[in-house]
């Protein structure tokens, strides 16, 4: 490479071997041998596979590549001749990007890449970026398998990693990984209340206080809350808490039980550390149902503040529950009727609507009562229950009333957006009502909302980073999983998608359209007999029916029977007079165009277009008609559809500034300190932070923020290391060898033993009973 400094795109390959230094402690002679033998391979294969040498650093190397195969090829040939007798326990990382070398030093970010991505590996293992295995869709002779995606140190977003499986590589599950970063810290799922009544009737409100729960911390900003759907995913099911955890990324688990008798509730609720696997707070409620929504926004709000005393710095509002004035009896109806909708089944959507029905005669004005209606339609519309423009005309007038009553409502600016785009196809009023929505919280749906829209422009870069932000609070949801399918499908990426088409339809036996696109990517992939047989397994019933016709349709098209293709048509035509229209017109302009009929695909859009049917949006990313986006009428009718240009707007962040410039911060740190010192509010066990706040004369939020910004700890380790400190002087005074640890532990402020006992241990790296022999003998 040239000494002066340039900039350029290439293979940036890291190396390293594993137990190196540990090895030199033991045996210099052996440790010498491993890394001679480690740089003759390295140097013989790099010369190879035309692979330049920057750097040998101890034990590790870094090379480039302008090839992407060729770089990998390297790889696997190094790592298979290490593994021969004596093997070098080698771990391998590769990622494409940019560099900079000034002729001494190579740095940016492709290389910072490489490296987090190569410390993540095991001995005989090499990993790849998703960048770069992208590069080797072509070359079968090296298969590869993706580990998932991981959040690396210095990296903006989380990165796809890849591991190569040819025979002789090592290949490491998720688990083996030896740097996998931990559950994000300020994360949390909040797990379905038990329904402890007697009455078993009565799950509706347990489901319904823990949706409310959900929805009162997900206001929270800086704090990560999972979904409902993902939540209640672990409903009745018997798995360890920290399981849980992992599966749902999150570092703190809520669980709690609900009883009712008569006129009274009783609720209980503990948070669990996943990592630890502890309880560090519960606490029971008594109280009338009658107060359900100041109970409600009590509890939210508490449970907000033993979060962030355990987890670290974010801002509370004063309130996190809305009381929506309607008497008790009417809310729990409302619960009971989202309890039946949610079910997704057409006889409990009726169910639900009959009750809202009831609801909306004698409180006419109850605004999340209308939406549950044009929600319920919506669901029968999109499921197929009923024909989606029946379903659209007759929930929208309930919409209209919701805004109505009150247009702020972040539900209302939701179901706005939705109207805005698949009915009116007005994409900047979509992300108008998107971003409030945004501003608002957001909720969940925001993510997948803002997805479906940015594919429908070709935004998929864009659309990507939504929907990984969506699966990221909301794993197990079908949607999400189709919708990620739908932008590896656009963009050609057919083994990906399938993968998530069929993980939708784990989640989601009967969801459709992912089904429909599952098959679609084998005929795209060129496996023409396979996508066949896949459509022709499809189940025979009324609204499946035009589907298996419609995808063994397209299949005859693909393998050249043309008759067979052109009797499905003429099926299909029949079904343009009935309730399916939609999606018949959706089909046939798909298999005239595999067939290369351009005017009759050219006609059957503009009479999609023409009668403003809702899948015309998405048809023009389709890859089937990828022959067609040059042609001019094709791309008037995309304009008709998607307006001039991308209309993609969305809010910027507005970041919080820090409640404290820096002089500030060192008075209240000095203030904070004299106090600890002078006045040991640490020993009271019931010690709280706004009562420190208190204390203090500052609001919460502030000393939040000023333990965050002035040490670096949250409430719980900030205290407790000065409860450690008192616990350490009791051990060590002779006078106070008669009492027993845990005692001691009490006296010094601790208030639970398992707190007591986990932070001792994290901290000293024993236990107390070990530190205690310790000190005593």
């Amino acid at each position: 490479m040239p000494s002066n400094k340039n900039r350029r795109i290439a293979v940036i390959m890291f190396t390293d071997i594993v137990g190196y230094t540990a090895l030199m402690q033991r045996d210099e002679n052996a440790a010498a041998e491993m890394r001679a033998r480690h740089r003759q391979e390295f140097e013989k294969n790099h010369k190879l596979h035309n692979g330049d040498i920057l750097q040998y650093y101890g034990d590790g190397t870094l090379s480039v590549f302008s090839s992407g195969l060729e770089a990998v090829e390297c790889a696997i040939a190094i790592q298979k001749a290490l593994q021969k007798e004596n093997a070098v326990p080698l771990r391998v990382g590769l990622h494409l990007g940019d560099i900079v070398f000034d002729g001494t030093e190579v740095y940016g970010d492709g290389v910072n890449m490489a490296s987090r991505i190569e410390s993540l590996g095991i001995a005989g293992s090499i990993l790849l970026s998703g960048k770069l295995n992208d590069e080797l869709k072509n070359h079968p002779h090296i298969p590869t398998l993706s580990l998932g995606h991981f959040n690396l140190k210095n990296i903006a977003k989380p990165v796809e990693v890849f591991a190569v499986k040819n025979e002789g590589i090592q290949v490491p599950s998720r688990s083996d990984l030896m740097e996998v970063p931990e559950n994000e810290p300020k994360s949390i799922a909040v797990l379905p209340f038990v329904n402890m009544s007697s009455n078993t009737d009565n799950e509706y409100f347990s489901d319904g206080m823990t949706e409310e729960i959900i929805n009162a911390l997900a206001k929270i900003k800086g704090l990560k809350v999972t979904s409902r759907t993902s939540s209640f995913h672990f409903k009745n099911v018997n798995l360890p808490i920290a399981r849980i955890g992992k599966e749902l990324n999150v570092s703190t688990i809520l669980e709690g039980s609900v009883r009712l008798s008569n006129n009274k509730m009783r609720i209980t609720a503990q948070l669990i550390d996943v990592k630890d696997d502890f309880h560090f707070w519960s606490e029971t409620f008594d109280r009338s149902l009658d107060d359900v929504f100041a109970v409600q926004d009590e509890i939210s709000l508490l449970i907000a503040e033993r979060l962030r005393e355990h987890i670290g710095h974010f801002e509370i509002e004063g309130q996190l529950v809305q009381d929506p004035e309607v008497p008790i009896d009417i809310y729990q109806g409302y619960l009971k009727s989202r309890y039946h909708i949610l079910k997704m089944g057409k006889s409990d959507i009726e169910t639900g609507m009959s009750i809202l029905e009831r609801i909306l005669e004698d409180y006419p004005h109850f605004a999340l009562a209308h939406l549950g209606m044009h929600l319920a339609y919506t669901l029968l519309g999109t499921i197929g229950f009923v024909p989606l423009h029946e379903a659209f005309s007759k929930g929208q007038p309930f919409l209209d009333k919701a805004i109505e009553i009150d247009e702020n409502l972040p539900e209302c600016q939701l179901h706005l957006s939705y109207a805005s785009f698949i009915q009116n196809w007005d994409l900047p009023e979509t992300y108008k009502h998107l971003n409030k929505v945004y501003e608002a919280g957001p909720l969940v749906d925001y993510y997948p909302s803002m997805a479906s829209t940015l594919v429908a422009e070709g935004s998929f870069g864009a659309a990507r980073t939504y929907i990984e932000t969506a699966l990221q609070l909301d794993p197990f949801s079908s949607i999400n999983y189709h919708l990620k399918g739908f932008i590896d499908y656009c963009e050609e990426k057919y083994d990906d998608a399938i993968k998530c088409f069929e993980k939708g339809v784990e989640l989601k036996v009967d969801f459709k359209t992912s089904t429909l696109y599952w098959g679609q990517s084998l005929l795209l992939m060129g496996k023409g007999k396979e996508g066949l047989a896949f459509f022709e397994k499809l189940p025979q019933n009324e609204t499946e029916d035009i589907m298996r016709l419609g995808g063994t349709t397209m299949a005859h098209a693909v393998l050249g029977n043309k008759d067979k293709a052109e009797k499905g048509i003429a099926k299909l035509e029949v079904a343009l007079e009935t309730d399916f229209m939609g999606r018949a017109i959706n089909l046939l302009i798909l298999c005239n165009a595999l067939l290369g009929k351009i005017p009759e695909t050219i006609r059957l859009i503009e009479q999609g277009v023409a009668q403003r049917l809702p899948m015309m949006i998405y048809i023009f990313v389709e890859p089937i008609l990828k022959p067609f986006f040059g042609m001019p009428r094709f791309q008037e009718l995309r304009r008709e559809v998607l307006g001039e240009g991308s209309q993609y707007s969305t809010n910027k962040r507005k970041y919080q500034k820090s409640l404290f410039n820096k002089t500030q911060l060192k008075v209240y740190k000095k203030n904070l300190d004299r106090l600890m010192l002078e006045e040991e509010p640490y020993l009271d066990p019931n010690l709280t932070l706004p009562i420190l706040a208190e204390m203090m004369e500052i609001p919460s939020n502030h000393l939040s923020q000023l333990l965050n910004e002035g040490y670096g700890k949250n409430f719980a380790d900030y205290v407790n290391t000065f409860r450690l400190e008192a616990f350490k002087a009791k051990v060590a005074d002779k006078s106070q060898r008669h009492l027993t640890i845990l005692a001691l532990a009490y006296d010094s402020g601790f208030n639970s033993k398992t707190v007591f006992n986990t932070y001792f241990k994290k901290i000293m790296g024993t236990t107390p009973s070990a530190y205690w022999k310790k000190i005593v003998a």
